[in-house]
């Protein structure tokens, strides 16, 4: 799909296969006017008003029946990512999935993806992170520290600038311990690390992928019928004296939880060093804890996974991925690839940018639509943006 530009120099990339939604989205926003509606997308947008230049161009293209170009002028404002986007991914970063903590490489990955149109799906399996340039901060990338992304923000740091957040792979960065094939996106970034792979048993490594990308947490893909041979040790099959909380209740959601956790078998954020650990061909002893609690469970020997909520309950999430794997890498595309990662980043999208959950046929409709127009464009975020605030520009 070609790099076009419009009549007021503005490119675009979504192609003609938007058209129709385009047409939809101004058939029932007909309550406000064309300048009303192109200050509300900029407003949801950037969360600031627009200039009148700019103001005058986005009415000029909703009038002209392009309502896309005007959003897509409007993501020129720095705001969008400074501003929009790191709010966006923030809660991402952290368990509490709050917004207002510090600026990482993972949230700083995400706004650099988004700008630079890189296909979103590789956020969970492409050897990338983006790194403030030499230019921009006096204090260099360190794997023991995020003062580097602190120092960014401090400075004000525009992210939106190609000269300032600029793309590395992880492998490359001095002192990494990941190869090219050991990386996995934001999975094995130093903010995700610290935050899903510190102490504990690497399940919450799953968890909260799933809960951030696929919009789904545990109590949600909940498989009774799931094969339960991956199960550690240290799950009591037996709780209280009762089996049949085991089968009821517990392997519900560790069948298919410890079957994918062997991804991060060689994986660690190591509190005394404050960096991310990894061990190829040695599982972190968090994986063998509490063996005597059941000592027939299953022992992790690698870091191989399999994904036993493909069918039953779960087989809704649209599976596409390689079903079974070694490592975090392939883990990560077993989730990205999904239908269900589709449907939930235009969601999320949705209610960031229209400040509402989506209700209604005529929402749903929407997002099926976007999540259909996401995968088409081979999963570029700015599209979504795009056609997020046009279906609610007239609110």
């Amino acid at each position: 799909m070609g790099l076009e530009r419009d009549g007021h120099g503005h490119r675009k990339w979504w192609g003609r296969m938007l058209t129709l939604t385009t047409l939809l989205c101004v058939a029932t926003t007909v309550s406000a006017g064309p300048r009303d509606q192109a200050k509300r997308i900029h407003d949801r947008l950037t969360g600031v008003p627009p200039s009148a230049q700019v103001l005058d161009s986005m009415e000029q293209s909703i009038v002209d029946g392009t309502p896309l170009d005007a959003a897509m002028l409007a993501m020129d404002d720095p705001n969008f990512y400074n501003t929009t986007l790191r709010e966006f991914a923030t809660p991402w970063t952290n368990r509490d999935q709050s917004v207002y903590v510090p600026l990482n490489d993972a949230t700083a990955t995400v706004i650099g993806m988004v700008r630079d149109d890189v296909p979103f799906d590789s956020l969970l399996f492409d050897d990338i992170v983006y790194v403030g340039s030499a230019g921009a901060s006096n204090v260099a990338y360190a794997h023991e520290n995020n003062d580097h992304y602190e120092d960014l923000a401090e400075r004000r740091v525009d992210l939106s600038n190609p000269a300032n957040l600029e793309q590395r792979t992880q492998s490359s960065l001095a002192g990494s311990p990941l190869g090219a094939a050991d990386t996995a996106g934001i999975l094995t970034t130093r903010g995700f690390a610290e935050a899903y792979l510190v102490a504990g048993t690497n399940r919450a490594a799953v968890r909260f992928a799933t809960l951030n990308f696929l919009c789904l947490d545990m109590e949600e893909m909940r498989d009774v019928t799931a094969w339960p041979d991956r199960i550690r040790q240290d799950v009591a099959r037996a709780p209280g004296g009762d089996a049949a909380i085991f089968l009821n209740d517990c392997l519900a959601c560790h069948a298919g939880l410890d079957g994918l956790a062997g991804a991060f078998a060689f994986y660690d954020f190591d509190e005394d060093t404050q960096r991310l650990a990894y061990t190829p061909g040695s599982v972190q002893s968090k994986f063998l804890n509490d063996a005597q609690v059941f000592r027939y469970g299953f022992v992790t020997l690698g870091d191989s996974w399999v994904n036993y909520w493909r069918t039953g309950p779960n087989a809704h999430v649209g599976w596409n991925g390689p079903g079974s794997g070694m490592g975090a890498k392939s883990f990560g595309m077993e989730i990205s690839q999904t239908r269900r990662f589709a449907e939930c980043q235009v969601t999320k999208v949705f209610e960031k940018v229209c400040y509402r959950t989506p209700n209604g046929d005529a929402d749903l409709a929407a997002v099926q639509t976007m999540a259909d127009n996401f995968q088409a464009s081979n999963h570029r975020m700015k599209g979504v943006f795009a056609e997020a605030s046009v279906h609610c520009m007239g609110e």
